[in-house]
């Protein structure tokens, strides 16, 4: 298996680039979110290093997010764990305390979504509003793997 800097690597690359969430990442530098989603990722699954960075809550509520883009990072690193080989307990165990994050990332709880263990996706259909309704429908759903 490989490390969680490499896992991290990969996860946050696909971030920056993914067509959904990417703009989020415009402004910021690449090193610097890996740098503090590695320290993260290490202090909840166990390894030496503490979070050094500034409160979720905080760092994320100058944006807009949606639930379906926090969804959608949720799928980008349920792939990347796969794609890696991570071991399925790790998986639901690193993917299950993200979604605890929720409140701390997006004030759209409304739009919850379920990943399961087989990765598929459930959605509350009142999450598209009438507005922008297809830029909605791309930004909110929660795809089926």
């Amino acid at each position: 298996m490989p490390t969680l800097g490499i896992i991290i690597e990969s996860f946050v690359e696909r971030c920056f680039s993914d067509p959904m969430i990417g703009f989020f990442f415009r402004k910021a530098s690449i090193a610097r979110v890996k740098h503090f989603e590695l320290q993260h990722a290490a202090e909840h699954l166990g390894g030496p290093m503490t979070y050094e960075g500034r409160p979720l809550r905080i760092a994320h509520q100058s944006h807009s997010i949606m639930g379906g883009q926090f969804m959608r990072r949720l799928k980008i690193l349920q792939e990347v764990l796969q794609e890696h080989g991570v071991p399925q307990e790790i998986q639901d165990r690193w993917l299950a305390y993200h979604e605890t994050l929720r409140s701390e990332v997006t004030k759209d709880l409304r739009s919850q979504c379920a990943l399961s263990v087989e990765g598929s996706h459930e959605y509350d259909s009142e999450e598209v509003g009438s507005e922008s309704r297809s830029q909605s429908e791309v930004v909110n759903r929660c795809d089926k793997a």
